[in-house]
């Protein structure tokens, strides 16, 4: 077989592999060895197989991964998040939908200190959810705002997914998530006048809630989430300044963390425990997938596989490669989670996206958004699943995919915008110079 050949045999089998259960990192990790061993013998394989593991968790860019992590799990186990709902809907509650809304607002702050999609839909699905329905809001509403905007957690910063991207495509991770800024509060600005819109026009999925409060109270809750905002500004705050680079930051977003835990009170022995074993097996299991990755592209460099799917493309315009890209990224997302297709994908596509001269901060903040997406699009919607498993029987599946569908027309809107308009991924980091 020629090498080719064995390049897109090794990507069928990986796929077929995923398709069957296997978990990503063995699929991806046994078809390259298989692979590269086809290709130049079994010596080789073995020594690639050997040195790619240390090449890529030796890399110091990775430590941001924990240590955002870490600043997650402290700032949760802080209860830095527990007021947030509260406070949205209290200033949110003449809008029309305005519990959605603050489901949506309070989501973003949430995902800004988790950087974990799943996670943010899980906790908000415990939290939001009954008090809409309580509320007598739509079944479908509820838990659509709130498995679409668990979603904003994989693209607002600090995010997971920036950082692996990053770090695949040697980009600064600090410029990418200044470029995700943006794009991350317009996703939430899109959900929530859709949400206004449609309970706007149709009154009875939403209805209206006079809450009386007074100016004390809302000092009150405000007193009760001011922590997050200030702990999210101050890191994103130090990489904008050129203070720290994004690397550092998640150290000091972690140390930032432990502080306001501290004054809280709230920093016992459990607690500590809790977030740096949560932290560990978060990190190793990202870990794992990354290796395997890396094993993955050497496989695929060696295949000769990025040439071929170059040269498929020349003669088109870029604006087509870019339409097909994110063809690619939805199919992908219907079944496959995020972190695993950015692995899969950009080793392939790295070359292309270079010979059409495409931004790669820019792109890097399109596929995120796209992965976003494929977190809510059937048949395998991660947050979808998520939230049922959180509600049980008190709302069907079908009916969260219904609910969902609206937010995927609004994501397919935003994903135009920052198609049409690269300034708005790119406007932030170009102030770094």
């Amino acid at each position: 077989m020629e090498r080719l050949e064995i390049g897109l045999f090794g990507v069928v089998v990986m796929l077929v592999a995923v398709l069957l259960r296997v978990p990503i990192a063995v699929a991806m990790g046994l078809t390259s060895f298989g692979g590269i061993w086809l290709m130049m013998g079994s010596m080789p394989a073995i020594g690639i197989t050997k040195a790619i593991p240390y090449e890529m968790i030796g890399d110091w860019n990775l430590s941001a991964v924990p240590m955002f992590l870490l600043m997650g799990y402290l700032a949760s186990g802080a209860g830095l998040t527990s007021g947030l709902f509260n406070a949205a809907r209290v200033f949110l509650n003449r809008v029309p939908g305005g519990l959605a809304t603050a489901s949506v607002a309070s989501s973003a702050l949430f995902a800004s200190a988790s950087g974990s999609s799943v996670a943010t839909a899980a906790a908000f699905s415990r939290i939001a959810i009954p008090e809409m329905l309580k509320a007598g809001y739509a079944p479908s509403l509820a838990s659509g705002s709130v498995a679409a905007a668990g979603t904003l957690g994989s693209l607002i910063p600090p995010s997971v997914l920036l950082i692996i991207y990053g770090l695949m495509m040697d980009v600064s991770i600090s410029a990418l998530f200044l470029a995700a800024v943006i794009p991350g509060i317009l996703s939430g600005v899109v959900f929530a006048a859709m949400i206004t819109l449609r309970c706007w026009l149709k009154p009875s999925l939403a209805p209206r809630q006079d809450l009386t409060t007074s100016w004390r109270e809302k000092l009150a809750l405000l007193r009760e989430t001011w922590p997050l905002p200030l702990l999210i500004a101050g890191v994103l705050g130090g990489i904008f300044s050129g203070v720290f680079t994004a690397t550092e930051a998640g150290a000091i977003g972690a140390f930032l963390a432990g502080l306001i835990a501290l004054s809280r009170r709230a920093l016992t022995f459990d607690m500590m425990r809790r977030a740096l074993v949560d932290t560990a097996v978060s990190t190793s299991a990202i870990f794992i997938i990354v290796v395997s990755a890396a094993l993955f592209s050497r496989f695929v460099a060696l295949s000769t596989l990025p040439v071929w799917v170059t040269g498929q493309f020349q003669g088109l315009d870029t604006i087509w490669v870019i339409i097909l890209i994110c063809l690619l990224y939805l199919v992908l997302g219907c079944f496959l989670e995020s972190i695993s297709i950015i692995l899969l994908t950009v080793p392939v596509l790295a070359p292309l996206l270079g010979t059409l001269d495409i931004n790669l901060i820019w792109f890097g903040v399109l596929a995120v958004k796209l992965l976003e997406t494929g977190l809510i699009t059937p048949p395998v919607g991660m947050n979808v699943y998520v939230i049922k498993s959180s509600l049980g029987n008190t709302i069907s599946l079908g009916t969260i995919f219904q609910g969902v569908t609206w937010f995927i027309v609004a994501d397919a809107f935003t994903i135009a915008l920052l198609v049409a308009f690269p300034a708005l991924s790119l406007w932030l980091p170009s102030l770094m110079g």
